[in-house]
């Protein structure tokens, strides 16, 4: 009687799974609904400017760090729309203020692998304005957040100045 009642067991099981199949029995994460939010904060270090003034590196005589907030709205897996706000603060000869805000909407394109390509409008409290291409990369990926660096080539114009090229570095969390 007892090889009966296994037979069974495992017949019932052999049935039960091949008609239901793994794909009812594992749980499987949803895709993403669209359109999805996303926001994130960082730190920005502009690294080294270039301009007809010459060249100037961050570090050196004074230390300038930017912190951006951000929202993404994705309207789809390849195209988003953010808007990021950057308030920076200048550091020299032992003093610190705040010295800019920068208002920075622009395109996200996917690019696959985790990389993003962000071209945003920049318009600063500075008088200066312009663009700046971010090219990011989540480096970690967590159930809801997500570690990211990038690097910003911010390009600006007016106020007086002559057109300036800076490179930077970022990182921050996504959520």
């Amino acid at each position: 009687m007892q090889v009966f009642k296994r037979i069974a067991f495992f017949v019932s099981f052999f049935i039960l799974t091949s008609t239901f199949g793994p794909e009812v029995l594992a749980q499987e994460t949803p895709p993403p609904v669209y359109p999805r939010i996303a926001g994130y904060v960082g730190i920005l270090h502009p690294i080294v400017t270039f301009s007809e003034e010459g060249t100037v590196t961050n570090f050196k005589e004074y230390y300038v760090g930017g912190m951006p907030l951000g929202i993404n709205i994705w309207k789809s897996a390849k195209v988003g729309f953010s808007l990021e706000i950057v308030p920076f603060v200048r550091a020299e000869n032992g003093v610190s203020r705040m010295s800019n805000v920068l208002i920075h909407p622009g395109l996200l394109l996917a690019l696959g692998k985790g990389f993003t390509l962000a071209t945003r409008a920049a318009f600063e409290t500075s008088g200066r304005y312009g663009f700046t291409p971010v090219l990011n990369k989540i480096v970690k990926k967590n159930k809801n957040s997500g570690y990211f660096v990038a690097i910003p080539v911010p390009v600006r114009f007016g106020n007086d100045h002559p057109t300036s090229l800076t490179i930077g570095f970022q990182f921050g969390i996504a959520f």
